[in-house]
C-alpha cells in the first residue's frame, strides 16, 4: 500500500510530506520510504497560525476559516506527494493536522486540537483520508502524545542495549524501549518552542530560529535563568506526561526574563539551548538509556545536538537516517504508519507510552471519490519494522 503521511509539528513552519510503500509480513512492518517534501505554509497563514496559539485569544470564525485554510494547503500538499513522490498514485492520506490546542488538566490530558479538514484533501485527491489521530488515544485515557513512539518502538525493538529515540520538534520527545520490559515514552520539555519564541522576540520578527544555532554558539549559558527554568514542575512529574506551547510559550519566558534579567539575547539562546540538553539527559539517565536516535528539526542544530553529546558522554548517539528512516521525515512517515495500522483494524498506541487503557485503532476516516474498501483486518500487529531503502 502506498500511504502519504502529512505533518505540521508545533513549531508549524510549514507541512512535511512523506510517502511510503507499507506491507505487513509475518510479525515485522515493511516500509519503504518512497521521499519527503518539505512546504512552507502559504504568505500569511504562518502568522495567522502563530496568532492563535496559546496565551492568545482567538474566535470561533477564526479557528474555522483556518480549519478550512489549513485544509486546502494540506490538500495541496498531499497533491504534489502524489505526483512527485508516488508517480501519480497512491491508496491512502494520513494527515495529522495542526495542533493549535492541547488540554492538559492537572497532568490529565481531556482535549487536543488539530486543525486542517480533511474533506478538503479526500475532495481534492480522491483518496481516503484517516485524521485525528490523537483524539482516540485520549478517550482511551491517553496523552495523545508522543504518537511517533509506535514507529520508535517498532524500529529499536531488536536493538541492543537500552536504545532510545529524540525528536526535537517544538517540543521534545524521547522514546525508551528498554529489553524485557515495556517501552516508555514522553515529552520532556521544550526543544525549539521557547528557542524559536526568543528569536523572533529578540530579533523583531525578522528571524524565525536560531540558523545553526549561531546565537546559542555565540552566547554563555546563564546559570541562574537555567536553574530557575529547570525548577519547572513540570520535569519532575512521572511519565507518561506531555505538554506544548500552551505551556512553553513567549510570556513564559519572558516571566523567566524578569525575574533573572540577561542582557545579551545570545546568552538566553546558550541558555534555552542547554536547557534542552539537560532536560533530554535527565530523561535519558533516568531510564538507562545507552543509545539515542535522534531526528526532527532540532537535529540540523549542531549546537542542540552538541550540548546533548556534552549532556551524555556515555551514550551513543546517531541519527535516525543512519537506520534508513530520513530525519526530517520521521514524523511524516510516522503517521503514515498509524494510518496504515488504522485501516488494518491495527491499534496506533503503544498503552505503555502514551498511558492509555488499551490499544486502539487511531483517527477519523474520511472517504474519498471511490466507494470505500478497506484491506482485510490483519490477524496480528507487527512487532518490528524493516526499512528496505535500496
Amino acid at each position: 500500500m502506498r500511504v502519504i503521511g502529512l505533518m505540521s509539528g508545533t513549531s508549524y513552519d510549514g507541512i512535511e510530506a512523506a510517502a511510503a510503500g507499507l506491507t505487513l509480513a509475518g510479525d515485522a512492518l515493511v516500509m519503504r520510504p518512497m521521499g519527503a517534501l518539505s512546504l512552507p505554509y502559504p504568505d500569511g497563514l504562518r502568522g495567522r497560525i502563530a496568532a492563535v496559539l496559546p496565551p492568545a485569544d482567538t474566535t470561533a470564525e477564526e479557528v474555522c476559516r483556518l480549519d478550512a485554510e489549513i485544509g486546502h494547503a494540506f490538500a495541496g500538499a498531499a497533491g504534489r506527494a502524489i505526483a512527485e513522490l508516488c508517480g501519480g498514485a497512491a491508496d491512502l492520506v494520513v494527515s495529522h493536522g495542526q495542533t493549535v490546542y492541547h488540554w492538559v488538566d492537572g497532568g490529565v490530558v481531556r482535549g487536543t486540537l488539530q486543525l486542517g479538514q480533511p474533506a478538503w484533501i479526500a475532495e481534492a485527491t480522491g483518496l481516503p483520508v484517516v485524521s485525528d489521530l490523537r483524539s482516540r488515544d485520549v478517550a482511551a485515557g491517553g496523552q495523545g502524545a508522543p504518537l511517533v513512539s509506535m514507529l520508535d518502538t517498532l524500529l529499536l525493538r531488536a536493538r541492543e542495549g537500552v536504545p532510545a529515540a529524540l525528536n526535537l520538534g517544538g517540543i521534545a520527545n524521547v522514546t525508551v524501549v528498554p529489553p524485557e520490559r515495556d517501552p516508555v515514552a514522553f515529552d520532556t520539555g521544550p526543544a525549539n518552542a521557547l528557542l524559536d519564541a526568543a528569536v523572533r522576540h529578540f530579533s523583531g520578527g525578522a528571524r524565525d530560529y536560531d540558523e545553526d544555532g549561531r546565537g546559542a554558539a555565540a552566547g554563555q549559558v546563564n546559570r541562574g535563568l537555567l536553574a530557575a527554568l529547570l525548577d519547572d514542575p513540570y520535569y519532575r512529574r512521572p511519565a507518561p506526561k506531555s505538554t506544548g506551547k500552551e505551556h512553553f510559550h513567549l510570556p513564559y519566558l519572558l516571566e523567566a526574563l524578569a525575574g533573572h534579567p540577561v542582557p545579551s539575547p545570545d546568552d538566553v539562546l546558550a541558555t534555552l539551548t542547554r536547557l534542552t540538553a539537560v532536560t533530554v539527559a535527565d530523561a535519558c539517565r533516568a531510564h538507562g538509556v545507552t543509545e539515542l536516535v535522534v531526528s526532527g528539526g532540532g537535529a540540523r542544530n549542531p549546537v542542540m545536538t552538541r550540548m546533548i553529546g556534552e549532556e551524555l558522554p556515555s551514550v551513543r548517539l546517531l541519527s535516525s537516517d543512519d537506520l534508513g528512516v530520513p530525519s526530517a521525515a520521521k514524523e511524516a512517515l510516522a503517521f503514515a504508519v498509524l494510518g496504515f495500522l488504522t485501516v488494518h483494524g491495527l491499534p496506533g498506541q503503544v498503552p505503555s507510552c502514551t498511558g492509555a487503557r488499551r490499544g486502539t485503532p487511531l483517527g477519523s476516516l474520511t472517504p474519498g471519490r471511490a466507494p470505500l474498501r478497506l484491506p482485510a483486518p490483519a490477524d496480528a500487529a507487527p512487532r518490528t519494522l524493516r526499512v528496505i531503502t535500496e
